[in-house]
Order: structure tokens, then C-alpha cells, then sequence
């Protein structure tokens, strides 16, 4: 449906008034014969149809149940009175609803002002808005006391009855009953002048929306501006938010009142005068100048370490039969722990690191059913490691060729920075890495297959490297080559060794079985990535080799001058921080 109100009255206007036929019109604006011909019958878009009757709110089977609620509720104190969190939470919990917290909120909202008693305000509002004049546009003064008693609650009529007939004769002067009007009816008077003036207000701004006023006439009325100009045509061709600024900002040149402004535009009294004083301050460009968000729920540290220290564990740590999680389970768990968070507020979260929620509940979550026992039992041996021991996160970066690789790239105007799509390889490699976590140091060497031979290879030159601790912890990932019967012999043999000749005591502490996310490696491996691998164009695999040993060796030069554990400091663009946490994604997507 065509729905360009500006648009639609312009090419009416130029059909209507001969200066083009409905066919040019067609043809110059893009738009069907059929279109231009409703243009012509009808003077504004007809705007949507429903076709299809509206679907029930997931509420309709619980508002005899909140009604209830808020009946009871009637004649209680506001803090004696059930909150709208509270109706909500006990829907979930013993009526099994699966609503959201906000239409439940409305609802309750809606339901206590219809059952709340009228206020002085609104009865004074009720009648003086029936009444066919104003208060005090009449010359009869038993007019005006007449309408003057109607007006105001029975109270205040019986005082001013005693104060006018209390045994003198009636002062039914203009001055003495204006007076009377000011105190007890000052109020309602400008709500009742408010509603009258509103309509104009509203009038006035439809004009220039349509286009039926010009600038000089504009100018006329609120006096000539240097931007004037700029004004009008922000406020008809401006998007919805330039508009209400240019409209609030006119209005108020004209001296309409702040408070009929922010009526008639749906703003707050306090935008409206924003508004003014930014134009005053800035002119025109002060309708591109938006204010800068404050942070929401997305942008929490707290709430995005709940979100995916949930999502790595298994959902049947939580009491779900499946393997993947549900955005409904995450919200129900994440109630439980008293974190309240939408959908919106999750899939934002998750797709600002990176990810699809399609993919991301599948690659970002362990389906280990002894998940929680390696999570626990790695941070307690991160939490109790003494200074003589040693603690190894391990894993293999490929197989990758050697070749001209893309990536972000700064390049020069006119020049054009293409990637073949199909490349000869240069050679190839597997790079087999080790971070200590206590001292931020690398060991790495390069291999050709991913077998047990490559790990008890790794086992022993850190054994070599760090012969004066007296335990050293292996953990990798639960692939084949890290858990295979070779490979535990060949550490038990060790082990027996170890006190004889000196070397000390190696342990395994395996990660969960699809949880990658967990190696610290990866985050090393994501920053080596991203600094030396993508962009790149080596002419061989050794320039490849010597420039990863040239960035691993200036890493490790720099924690050895700068003592830091791992996590204190990232080096370069690392992803996460180098340490073992429950809600960290060590594992690149883009970088790896």
C-alpha cells in the first residue's frame, strides 16, 4: 500500500490541476496507472486494510483473573497494592503463561485507572467540558455564579455560597467573582482554554505538513528567520523525528504554549523546550543533532556473562530434555536466576559477538553430561595454583595453505584490492601451540598431521621448559589424538619417572566435549589471526612460519619485561582476555 502522504498530495495536486496527465505521472514518478487513478479519487492514502481478524492476546484467557487482582486491590495504598512484576511472575509460575512481562504491565496499568475512583480534576474536566461557553465569557453575573457552582465540587460551592450569602447581600461584581474563579477553578480553567486551543494548534501544523502554507506566509506569522526556509522543508520532507522537531520548533516561534505542543505531537514538555533552546543555539543543524543513547540492557558486562555462561552449558543441566537451547528455556532460567531480559535484549547480545542465534546455540553449546564437574574442576585448580606449578591450554591451529588471504584493508582512491578466488597454495601447515596461564608465555612448533605423536611431543618439551615445577596441567579439547590410550601411557610413564630424574608431575584437565569456546588458546590463535595471517600474501611457507615466530616471540619478550597473568592484559587484538572464564568466547568466528 502507498502510504507517502507528501508524495500523494504533490502528484494529485499536478494531476488535478492539469499541469501533467495521469500517464506522465505514471511515467515520471514510477508508480501504476492504477495507483494514479486512486490518487486522483481519493485526497489522502487510504492506509491498511486488515484482512484478517486480529489474533487473541496470550493474555485473553487471564483478564478475569487480573481483574480480580485489581479489584482487590481498589482502596489499598499504592504500596499495599500488587505490582504489575508481581501479576506477571504469578501467572508464569502457577498458570504456566508464556506472555511477556510488558503486555501483562499495560494491561494492569488500563484495568487500575478504569477501576480507580475519578479524581477532582477529571469530574471538573467532565462537566466543564460539556458546558457550551467558557466560565467567564458571560455578562450576567448570576450567569457566571450560576455555572461557577456547577463547575466545582460540592465543598467548595457550599463555601462560596456561605462567603456570598452569609447574611449580607450578594457582590456579584465581576472583580469579586473573577477572583473566585482564579482561586478554586484556576486549574481546570486553563485545561478547559488548553482543549479549546488545541485544535488550532493542531490545524495550523497540518497546513504545513500538507504544503498548503508557503514560507512567506509562515514568515508572516512568526516573523523572518534566516533559515526559515530550511525549517519548512525539514518539517514536510524530514523523516518522522526531524519533522516533530521542526514542527515544535515553529510552534513555538508562533507562541503556542509548550504544554498544547507536547499534546498535539506526542512529546514531553521537556523535548519541546530541548528543542527551542538547540535551535537557538545552533540554528537549523540542530534537527541532525541526536542525543546519545544511554546504555541499555544489551551493553551490560553482567548480562552478557549470564547470557553465555548459560548458553555454554547444557540444557539438561537445567532440567530440559533437549541438546540445543531455546530462547523460551534461556529467558526461564535467566528468570530464575532474577535476571529479566527479552528476546530483543538476547539476540542483540549474541549477534554483537558475533553470532547467529542458528548458529550459535549449536557451536556455542557443550553437550558434555559431565560439563559442570570439567568446568568446576578446572577453576579449582586455577584458583588454588601455586607458584611452583604450571597450567597448559592447548590446541592446533589448521591445517591452512599458504596464499594471497583478504581482509579489511585501507587502499588508495581509484585503487582496486581484489583476493583471487582461485589460488595455486604456496604450501600448507598445522601450528601446535601452548599457553601458561600464570605467565602469559607461548610454546609453539609446527606439525603436519594432528595425531598423539604431536601431543606427546608437546608433553615433553614442556616438561623440558618447565623441569623446575614441580606439577604441570595439560588441558585441551576432547578430540580423539588428546584422549587417546598412547597418550595416557605415555604420561603415566612419566609420571614414574618424574621423581628420579627430576621433571615434574603432569596432569590433564580435559575441557568439555564441544566446548572450544573455553580454550584460552583460541583467543591467542584469534589475535595471531587477524594480526599476521589475514591480509597476507607470503611468498613461501617459511616467510610464514618466520613471521609467526617473530609475533609469538615479541609476545612472550613482552610478558617476560611486563610480568602479568593471563587475563590482566591483552596482548594486541586478541579476542578475550587469556584466562578461564564460563562466559568467555575465546574462539574467534571471523578470525580463525
Amino acid at each position: 500500500m502507498y502510504k507517502d502522504v507528501l508524495q500523494w498530495t504533490r502528484i494529485r495536486r499536478q494531476v488535478l490541476s492539469g499541469s501533467i496527465s495521469q500517464r506522465e505521472a505514471a511515467e515520471k514518478y514510477g508508480l501504476a496507472r492504477s495507483t494514479i487513478k486512486k490518487m486522483v479519487q481519493i485526497s489522502a492514502p487510504p492506509g491498511y486494510r486488515r484482512e484478517k481478524p486480529i489474533r487473541p492476546s496470550k493474555l485473553a484467557p487471564y483478564f478475569g483473573l487480573i481483574d480480580e487482582i485489581v479489584k482487590e486491590d481498589v482502596g489499598k495504598s499504592a504500596k499495599d497494592q500488587r505490582t504489575a512484576r508481581e501479576v506477571w511472575a504469578s501467572l508464569t509460575m502457577q498458570n504456566e503463561f508464556r506472555g511477556s512481562y510488558g503486555i501483562v504491565k499495560d494491561y494492569v496499568r488500563e484495568r487500575r485507572r478504569k477501576a480507580s475512583p475519578p479524581t477532582k480534576r477529571s469530574r471538573l474536566l467532565a462537566i466543564n467540558s460539556a458546558l457550551p461557553e467558557p466560565l467567564v465569557k458571560s455578562d450576567d453575573p448570576a450567569h457566571i455564579t450560576y455555572q461557577l457552582i456547577q463547575s466545582i465540587p460540592k465543598r467548595e460551592s457550599i463555601k462560596m455560597l456561605g462567603a456570598l450569602f452569609a447574611g449580607q447581600p450578594p457582590q456579584l461584581d465581576g472583580k469579586r467573582l473573577s477572583q473566585m474563579l482564579s482561586r478554586v477553578a484556576g486549574k481546570e480553567k486553563r485545561a478547559i482554554e488548553e482543549n479549546r486551543g488545541e485544535p488550532a494548534v493542531l490545524e495550523w501544523m497540518w497546513q504545513i505538513l500538507q504544503g498548503q502554507t508557503t514560507v512567506e506566509n509562515v514568515a508572516a506569522e512568526i516573523g523572518e528567520r534566516p533559515d526559515l526556509r530550511e525549517l519548512v522543508n525539514a518539517a514536510i520532507e524530514g523523516k518522522l523525528s526531524v519533522r516533530n522537531r521542526a514542527l515544535a520548533i515553529l510552534a513555538t516561534e508562533k507562541g503556542f504554549s509548550t504544554r498544547i505542543i507536547s499534546r498535539v505531537l506526542h512529546m514531553s514538555r521537556t523535548t519541546v523546550v530541548r528543542c527551542r533552546r538547540s535551535y537557538s543555539d545552533f540554528g537549523s543543524k540542530s534537527l541532525a543533532l541526536t542525543k546519545k543513547s544511554k546504555s541499555s540492557k544489551s551493553d551490560k558486562k553482567s548480562n552478557q556473562d549470564a547470557i553465555f555462561s548459560l548458553l555454554h552449558s547444557p540444557p539438561s543441566e537445567h532440567g530440559f530434555n533437549r541438546t540445543t537451547w531455546r530462547m523460551i528455556d534461556l529467558q526461564e532460567v535467566l528468570r530464575r536466576q532474577d535476571t529479566y531480559m527479552c528476546k530483543e535484549v538476547i539476540h542483540r547480545i549474541i549477534k554483537e559477538a558475533g553470532y547467529r542465534w542458528r548458529h550459535a546455540r549449536i557451536v556455542l553449546t557443550s553437550r558434555d553430561p559431565e560439563y559442570r564437574a570439567k568446568v568446576d574442576a578446572i577453576e579449582e585448580i586455577l584458583a588454588s595454583l601455586r607458584k611452583d606449578e604450571a597450567f597448559f591450554s592447548i590446541d592446533e591451529y589448521g591445517p591452512f595453505s599458504i596464499k594471497h588471504k583478504g581482509g579489511v584493508k585501507r587502499v588508495a582512491r581509484g585503487e582496486s584490492y581484489v583476493v583471487q578466488q582461485w589460488q595455486k597454495s604456496k604450501g600448507w601447515m598445522i601450528l601446535t601451540a601452548a599457553l601458561e596461564l600464570s605467565r602469559n608465555r607461548v610454546t609453539h612448533f609446527y606439525s603436519y598431521k594432528k595425531n598423539t605423536d604431536e601431543m606427546i611431543k608437546m608433553a615433553n618439551l614442556l616438561r623440558s621448559q618447565y623441569s623446575s615445577c614441580s606439577t604441570i596441567y595439560l588441558s585441551w579439547d576432547a578430540a580423539s589424538w588428546h584422549i587417546s590410550k598412547k597418550l595416557v601411557a605415555h604420561l603415566d610413564k612419566l609420571n614414574q619417572q618424574a621423581p628420579r630424574e627430576g621433571f615434574p608431575v603432569i596432569k590433564t584437565a580435559p575441557l568439555p566435549s564441544g566446548a572450544q569456546f573455553l580454550n584460552v588458546i583460541e583467543s591467542v590463535f584469534s589475535g595471531m589471526a587477524r594480526a599476521i595471517m589475514h591480509n597476507s600474501d607470503y611468498p613461501s611457507a617459511e616467510a610464514a612460519r618466520a613471521a609467526i615466530d617473530r609475533y609469538f616471540c615479541e609476545r612472550n619478550a613482552n610478558f617476560e619485561q611486563h610480568p602479568k597473568r593471563a587475563g590482566k592484559k591483552i596482548w594486541r587484538r586478541e579476542r578475550a582476555p587469556s584466562e578461564f572464564q564460563e562466559w568467555h568466547n575465546c574462539k574467534d568466528p571471523l578470525y580463525r
